[in-house]
């Protein structure tokens, strides 16, 4: 039996296929190259094995639909994608797999993820999403305005709680941990989440509506039990860095019934496979993914605004995958964060739109007069962009914003 993995120009049905589309650097024929993903992905090896009958083939085998220039589209057969205990790691396993190990591949990079209704289905998706997130934080249209809290690590629990309602104090509605800080000796979880907990009541009686992201990233098998101490001590949201913990640990999290409070999702390490243009995993995969999985926002990047390397480009497609339309799931809310601070605020806006939350670390707490000013002139930039105002003419008017501007700019 040939075993010929190519059916160009076939139109699949979405429903009963898995798409994916791959960017392929090699000295091969493109139709060859896509021909060696598909086999080394689905039924095939490097000879012919005696055990592969044609029915299996047929079945099970993945298909080259389309090969043209670098590009190349292959579609996975649902059924290799069955029961249920495979989960986002099998799907990684299938698309993302061997093949970026193969010699005959000089690089090769997975653009983009097709997961038909039926596969989709069987996750939790977003609890809250963009508009459960606005309606805790009563803004029903503006960006959310956030800030991390700085140093990343080294505050005890109740300079950390005070640099949080500051931060309030100044307007913003979010605040977050940051990837690197957990349950360390001089900042343990539950101390820092009480705390902030106490100042987040407290804003709120003061008439503010503010909620903090707590990071609990550990180990899969732990992370319920971390995240029950966060809410046992008034966590308003939790936070986790999906790479390092795993898809499978946010899932576990959406899942869960008693996690009644939204997800943020941090992307750390994300950069180590998504930044080489010609070989990894795109991030708006990583992000349809982390939709599927129960993520209520998300890091997609500045676009452009920032201290992180950018591919605008990419990061537009990220924001696509979290707020189009995906079957019944409800929409992400992009995060936008590195290196931002007020001056740069009208810019992100313009690509981003309303539906971002915009944090800032440095941003707030390196103002010159310090974090509830510096919040003050995030949010007063956010305002300014919000209507069509030039930012330099908004500092005109507001001290705290002109400052900033001032020291960025």
């Amino acid at each position: 039996m040939k075993l010929d993995y190519l059916s160009l120009g076939e139109k699949l049905d979405t429903d009963e296929y898995v798409i994916c589309r791959y960017k392929v650097d090699s000295d091969l024929p493109i139709k060859t190259a896509g021909s060696r993903i598909a086999e080394e992905e689905s039924t095939g090896t490097w000879t012919h094995p005696t055990t592969l009958s044609e029915e299996i083939f047929r079945s099970y085998g993945a298909k080259v639909v389309k090969a043209e220039d670098n590009i190349v589209d292959i579609g996975y057969p649902i059924i290799d994608f069955s029961g249920d205990i495979g989960g986002i790691p099998q799907i990684l396993s299938i698309v993302a797999g061997n093949l970026f190990g193969l010699d005959s591949l000089k690089g090769v990079r997975l653009e983009s993820l097709h997961l038909p209704n039926e596969i989709v289905k069987r996750y939790p998706g977003p609890q809250f999403g963009i508009d459960g997130l606005r309606n805790i934080l009563d803004r029903p249209k503006k960006p959310l305005v956030g800030t991390i809290v700085k140093p990343k690590i080294g505050l005890p629990p109740k300079e950390f709680a005070d640099y949080v309602y500051q931060a309030g104090s100044g307007g913003l509605t979010n605040s977050k941990d940051d990837e690197t800080l957990v349950d360390q000796d001089f900042c343990p979880l539950a101390d820092r989440v009480n705390a902030v907990s106490e100042k987040l009541d407290l804003l709120e009686e003061e008439g503010h509506k503010m909620i903090h992201a707590h990071n609990i990233s550990t180990s899969t098998h732990r992370i319920l039990e971390a995240a029950d101490l966060a809410l046992e001590n008034g966590a308003r949201q939790l936070m986790v860095d999906v790479i390092t913990v795993g898809f499978s640990g946010l899932q576990a999290l959406a899942e869960d019934p008693s996690i009644n409070v939204p997800i943020h999702v941090h992307r750390t390490m994300h950069a180590a496979f998504t930044r080489d243009p010609n070989h990894g995993i795109a991030m708006s995969v990583i992000a349809g993914l982390c939709r599927i999985a129960g993520g209520d926002a998300l890091h997609v990047g500045s676009y452009g605004a920032g201290k992180m390397n950018a591919d605008i480009s990419q990061e537009l497609s990220s924001k696509k995958v979290l707020v189009n339309e995906m079957y019944v799931l409800k929409k992400v809310m992009p995060v936008s964060s590195g290196g931002l601070h007020p001056g740069v605020i009208g810019s992100l806006m313009e690509k981003s739109g309303d539906d971002v939350q915009i944090q800032a670390g440095g941003g707030v707490s390196g103002h010159p007069d310090g974090i509830k000013s510096g919040a003050m002139a995030l949010s007063q930039a956010v305002e300014a962009a919000f209507k069509g105002i030039p930012v330099e003419k908004y500092a005109e008017q507001h001290e705290e914003l002109q400052k900033a501007l001032d020291k960025w700019l």
